[in-house]
């Protein structure tokens, strides 16, 4: 017999099973901070079902297998899993993709996703999160199957910290994880070497301390001014959107920059293209694919387009290449600090300095309405798979709200589809930079719950509608043209602005702007006046402080916006996702009707965990059962038999007389006890009264009456305020 299970046969049986199933629950917890990643890249990606049945079905074949089989054979069984997973997603990546796979490029991809690329970016990210979904779920439960919990946590614990390096694991679901990992780790070793209800209360405590002390330390890392900040009473850290990042998160209350962000010398004015993004979280966007060195030449849209050449000259750092859509050519900048994205977009690989320039060739749509009108849906191959995604748990009132904008239009080509969502969403919702950020889809909230949002709200909501719809369409960031000032467009942070792109067949990405023109135009305006009479510094070059911001004319009268008409400047707003910068873990709020503010899911839970090591903190110092007695010992109770009422007032004098003289001897005598430690004549009287209750022919009401108040009043006297009572 072994150790473990002599130990296990001398422990009372149901405590043991009690520390076990405690384990096993821990252990789910840690799977599901994991797994919820997992899941959710699938949910967005495709897949969501099959991966909640990989996930299950993991556990359980370790559960059933972890008896029979040997460890090596399971870590061997394991490996296969894993080499398997990784094999089918090499076959799964596009031939064309496949071929540019070589180990330099399999190790710097490697180190990105240690360092913070997103699972979500990945092509295929789908079949990337199944094929690696079952190796750490079957081995972390088969090794807890064979009580060997270290090793389960660290296979499990592994699995969670590399999605903690990319990102992709939010502050939640981290702690989640680590708490789950102890409490393996702690009730396993109670199931393996025995313990007691104390040590069971210790770790509790132990566990609810990590949880507040992780859920109140916050770590808000510096970032240079950007075009868009959050408000000042705004809980969450927001990085500007200027940088062109890979994930971007739809935010709450903003405030507008008005710095110049850089200057365009053009001859027509446009949209400054910064970030185009193809996958939709709920929450927020990924730029998904791997970017590519820039070699001279980019392709351009489908019909050719007009030209336009552009001089961008940053004023302040910028980490973006703004742009007219699309870029065919970049000059200015050597070929080595510029990147193309999947999408098109270029990027610089580093920050570019205030006074450097650059020079752009772009291919700007400029069809007719008539001929947008008229184009069918002969789409290039993987334009409608890429760009009509939407998460699988989208609400299905989404898509019935866009079936009945666009029925109730009567369009019936893409095109038409495109311009009723967007004319819908302009004349339905108002703008404003003052919202509370909601919980679940954004695109579902802002259409059934908010009544105003701002540019990114506005873009989120039309391309979750045209993707509904069936219809190719894309978020897209940058800025809108700017103050125009002695041939030359003035760009600032608060010209920074989302909007939509829609495939059209022969002719490319045309553009729709959702957003309502005269607010933000309205917006703009307060707010560079407010600047500029307080004198903030950076809101002007040398010939623009004079002037103000031309109105610029939008498609207000039933047309596209393309890349060739103005259109007013608005503002955008951006965090990091789940992974990113937060100043603060403040969770969100839902109101309800009557304006009282529900607690968010997750404050509900944080002060659950609170009561329950506060609950274990008082079953361990036994502080509960002292109130209680403390209570009773001050209360004479209800007035009950007389004999009764005797015998509780002679058990609260005992109680009483135990705590602050000494405790009662084993075999002693009650009434050596009490006249043991004290002469006074009220207990000596409680003492008659109980012998003649509990020994004798009983006692009135009047003989109960009295030995309750007599207790009283020793209770009164040493308690307060000489002698306080020590419960």
């Amino acid at each position: 017999m072994s150790a473990d299970t002599e130990r296990s046969r001398l422990l009372p049986v149901t405590l043991t099973a009690e520390f076990r199933l405690v384990t096993f629950a821990a252990l789910a917890a840690l799977t599901v901070s994991y797994g919820r990643v997992l899941y959710h890249v699938t949910d967005v990606v495709g897949g969501a079902r099959l991966m909640l049945a990989v996930l299950l079905g993991s556990a359980t074949l370790a559960v059933v297998v972890g008896r029979v089989l040997r460890v090596r054979t399971a870590v061997f069984l394991t490996l296969l899993l894993l080499g398997g997973g990784v094999t089918v997603y090499f076959l799964s990546v596009p031939a064309s993709q496949r071929a540019l796979i070589s180990p330099p490029r399999l190790l710097s991809d490697t180190v990105a996703l240690l360092t913070g690329l997103s699972v979500l970016r990945l092509t295929q990210a789908n079949v990337w999160a199944l094929s690696i979904a079952p190796a750490p779920v079957f081995l972390s439960w088969y090794l807890a199957v064979r009580r060997r919990y270290v090793g389960s946590v660290v296979v499990g614990g592994a699995a969670l910290g590399f999605l903690v390096l990319t990102g992709d694991a939010g502050t939640y679901t981290t702690l989640a994880g680590v708490v789950g990992a102890a409490g393996v780790v702690g009730f396993g070793t109670l199931d393996r070497y025995g313990g007691t209800g104390a040590q069971v209360d210790t770790l509790v405590i132990l566990l609810v301390a990590m949880v507040v002390v992780a859920a109140t330390l916050s770590i808000a890392p510096t970032t240079r001014t950007g075009p868009v900040l959050p408000d000042r009473t705004s809980p969450t850290g927001v990085a500007s959107f200027v940088d062109s990042g890979d994930n971007v998160r739809v935010v709450g209350t903003i405030r507008l920059s008005p710095q110049v962000q850089f200057t365009v010398q053009s001859p027509t004015e446009s949209y400054w293209t910064t970030a185009t993004y193809d996958r939709y979280t709920g929450s927020g966007r990924v730029r998904s694919g791997d970017t590519d060195p820039y070699v001279g030449r980019l392709r351009g849209p489908p019909g050719g387009g007009r030209a336009l050449g552009q001089t961008v000259t940053a004023e302040t750092e910028l980490g973006a290449m703004p742009a007219a859509w699309r870029p065919v050519r970049v000059e200015g900048l050597p070929a080595n600090r510029i990147r193309v994205t999947s999408q098109g977009s270029v990027r610089p690989t580093t920050t570019l300095d205030p006074g450097e320039s650059y020079t752009v060739t772009s291919r700007v749509v400029d069809a007719p309405p008539e001929e947008l009108r008229s184009a069918g849906t002969d789409y290039p191959e993987g334009v409608v798979e890429r760009y009509t995604q939407l998460p699988a748990s989208t609400p299905d009132r989404v898509g019935a709200r866009a079936a009945n904008v666009t029925a109730a239009a009567d369009a019936e080509t893409p095109y038409e589809k495109a311009l009723a969502i967007e004319a819908h969403l302009e004349s339905s919702k108002r703008y404003s930079l003052t919202v509370e950020r909601p919980e679940g889809d954004v695109a579902d909230a802002f259409l059934f719950e908010m009544d105003a949002g701002y540019c990114t709200y506005f873009a989120t909501t039309m391309v979750t509608m045209l993707r509904a719809e069936g219809v190719p369409a894309r978020f897209v960031t940058g800025y809108t043209p700017g103050e125009r000032v002695d041939g030359e467009f003035v760009v600032r942070g608060l010209d920074s602005h989302a909007w939509v792109q829609v495939y059209v067949p022969d002719e490319g990405w045309v553009r729709f702007d959702p957003t309502p023109a005269s607010p933000r135009e309205s917006a703009e305006r307060a707010r560079l006046s407010e600047a500029r009479q307080s004198g903030e510094p950076g809101v002007d070059t040398e010939n623009s402080g004079s002037s103000t911001p031309t109105p610029t004319p939008t498609g207000g009268d039933g047309t596209a916006v393309t890349d060739t008409a103005q259109a007013p400047t608005g503002n955008v707003s951006f965090g990091t996702g789940d992974s990113g910068a937060v100043g603060g873990t403040v969770p969100q709020r839902t109101t309800i009707d009557d304006g009282y503010e529900l607690p968010s899911t997750e404050t509900l839970a944080f002060w659950g965990i609170v009561l329950v090591g506060v609950g274990a903190a008082v079953r361990r110092t036994g502080a509960g059962g002292r109130v209680v007695r403390a209570v009773w010992l001050r209360r004479r109770g209800p007035r009950r038999d007389p004999d009764a009422d005797a015998v509780r007032a002679f058990e609260r004098l005992v109680y009483l007389l135990e705590r602050q003289e000494r405790p009662r001897r084993p075999g002693e005598t009650p009434r050596a006890f009490v006249r043991s430690v004290t002469d006074d004549g009220r207990a000596a009287r409680v003492l008659a009264t109980y012998e003649r209750a509990r020994y004798g022919d009983g006692v009135d009401r009047v003989a109960a009456d009295d030995a309750a108040d007599a207790v009283g009043e020793l209770v009164r006297e040493r308690t307060l305020p000489t002698r306080p009572f020590v419960g």
